[in-house]
């Protein structure tokens, strides 16, 4: 990694830009196609990967991810999928539909995303950003009492 490219964190908690009109999206997915650059793949919740996806691969994802947002996400604007660069992407994020909490407006702990597409090689984002610390201090202390009162 060069001391300019940013690490997969900061990457991911940088500046994003929605695409909030399904035509937006469209030109999102052909800036894609027409890139040569190696994306890396990554759904939230499954072991990162270790290699970026081929052209093929990218091309089959794009037209798999695209038939399920606009089939689970039955809205006449798209708004799930942000980007860091609109015209020079680099990192992707795409929320599911179905889990989309607050990812739309602001909160200091969003879910995460569904699927992540970036040129860096992923993280496990689920293990570098635990939950809150009241959640933790929480289950911390969940059984704690109990433990002591026995």
């Amino acid at each position: 990694m060069t001391e300019s490219q940013p690490t997969y964190l900061q990457a991911f908690r940088g500046s994003f830009t929605s695409m909030l009109r399904w035509p937006q999206l469209d030109q999102l997915w052909q800036t894609l196609r027409n890139q040569e650059k190696a994306w890396y793949i990554y759904a939230v919740g499954e072991v990162p990967p270790e290699q970026p996806v081929d052209t093929r691969q990218l091309d089959t994802f794009i037209n798999e991810i695209d038939k399920l947002l606009r089939t689970e996400h039955d809205e006449d604007y798209c708004g799930i999928v942000y980007v860091d660069q609109p015209d020079d992407p680099g990192f992707i994020k795409i929320y599911d539909p179905n889990n989309l909490g607050v990812s739309c407006g602001f909160s200091n702990n969003p879910p995460l995303p569904g699927w992540v597409l970036s040129l860096i090689k992923p993280v496990d984002l689920k293990a570098a950003l635990p939950p809150p610390g009241n959640r933790r201090r929480w289950w911390q202390t969940l059984f704690k009492a109990r433990d002591t009162a026995s």
